[in-house]
């Protein structure tokens, strides 16, 4: 029985140490917590792969997003959605390709 919660701890702190958490505001001012699972470079832009860390348990809401890394009119960077589905599609097939190399 101890074994068992150790080797449940273990996974646990493994998993959760193995990203980052960003959090994100959005135009309404509330903020997002997501874990970082990645970033790409595809056709010279920055791409962050984000899965949304949740409160309540909405099952809709737990897959991966993708946000353009750009500038506001400051410099500033900021997280974008990707409004060209073209882009988005070859931006989650990038993500794909990596996940199913490091399998």
């Amino acid at each position: 029985m101890t074994e068992h919660n150790h080797d449940h701890d273990h996974e646990h702190a493994h998993e959760t140490e193995e990203f980052d958490t960003i959090i994100l505001t959005d135009d309404e001012g509330k903020d997002h917590e997501f874990l970082h699972l990645d970033t790409l470079e595809v056709d010279g832009s920055t791409y962050f792969v984000l899965m949304p860390i949740n409160e309540e348990e909405d099952e809709e809401a737990d897959e991966a997003i993708i946000l353009k890394l750009g500038h506001d009119e400051k410099g500033n960077e900021m997280l974008l959605d990707i409004e060209d589905d073209e882009e988005w599609e070859k931006v989650a097939d990038a993500w794909e390709n990596l996940e199913e190399e490091e399998e």
